[in-house]
């Protein structure tokens, strides 16, 4: 199974992108895709994550009524709608696959065993 990220860029603040990951490999069933982000200096930080099957998404608090992330089950994809941006957002942004999707380790990176390559998200104030 493999994902990967498209729709970084630059934006000014206040502004948004649209992020997309694209999952191909083998039946999602009951995985999770969960994005993060990294920028220099800071640790791994989870974002949002949703799982395949339904259930409530999971947000970070900085980004929470900001950012919605939502799934097209017929294309493989998971969206990370991000609106209202901050310079502070700067960072590559990661998806990744959680195959076992168990809700209390979501924002947890060591949960997912898939991840793409990234793509820069670029905020400038």
């Amino acid at each position: 199974v493999r994902v990967a990220e498209s729709g970084g860029g630059w934006v000014q603040a206040g502004g948004s992108l649209r992020l997309s990951c694209a999952a191909s490999g083998q039946p999602l069933g009951r995985s999770a895709v969960g994005w993060f982000r990294s920028a220099p200096g800071k640790e791994r930080e989870f974002v949002a994550a949703i799982r395949w099957s339904g259930g409530e998404p999971v947000y970070t608090d900085t980004v929470k009524g900001r950012f919605l992330i939502s799934r097209e089950n017929a294309k493989s994809t998971v969206f990370l709608q991000m609106n209202s941006l901050e310079p502070e957002d700067t960072a590559t942004y990661y998806c990744a696959l959680d195959l076992v999707a168990n809700p209390r380790t979501l924002s947890n990176w060591r949960s997912y065993t898939t991840w793409g390559q990234g793509t820069q998200v670029t905020v400038s104030s």
